[in-house]
């Protein structure tokens, strides 16, 4: 199992509670190239191809472009991936777990390098605001697209 490098100097972890079915939470979150239109935090994005491990998808955010790796996949479960920008290593984890309110979503990332190694408040700042918006924009979406 791929996870988060727990030793980096920046790691978030955040959840949410959606209301809509795990599949619909699931296909939203997994379609990269349709992040720009409910994820206000992303510019533009493009997969390589299919939601597999090995895929790579390059996404505009914040004003860097970053290239990210899917190196573990558990369709409706869980997916993992991993990408390098301005000197940044990041690893981004999320899982989903079905429960009685809808889904529970679970996201945590890591970053570490140099760059981190100067900032680590102000980017763990950073990365909690992006997480949080990500998370809220994806309940909003997905709650919205199943009433």
């Amino acid at each position: 199992m791929h996870t988060i490098d727990t030793t980096a100097p920046v790691v978030v972890r955040l959840s949410t509670q959606i209301d809509a079915p795990l599949a619909a939470v699931w296909s939203l979150h997994t379609d990269v190239d349709d992040w720009p239109a409910w994820n206000t935090g992303v510019d533009q994005a493009r997969a390589d191809g299919p939601m597999a491990v090995g895929t790579s998808f390059t996404w505009l955010t914040h004003g860097m472009s970053i290239t990210s790796t899917v190196r573990e996949l558990v369709p409706g479960r869980r997916i993992v991936w991993d990408g390098t920008v301005q000197g940044v290593v990041g690893i981004h984890a999320w899982t989903f777990e079905r429960t009685d309110a809808g889904v529970a979503v679970h996201t945590e990332e890591s970053w570490s390098g140099e760059p981190v190694d100067a900032a680590v408040d102000e980017l763990t700042t950073a990365l909690r605001t992006s997480l949080r918006s990500w998370l809220d924009c994806l309940k909003a979406r997905a709650e919205q697209s199943a009433a």
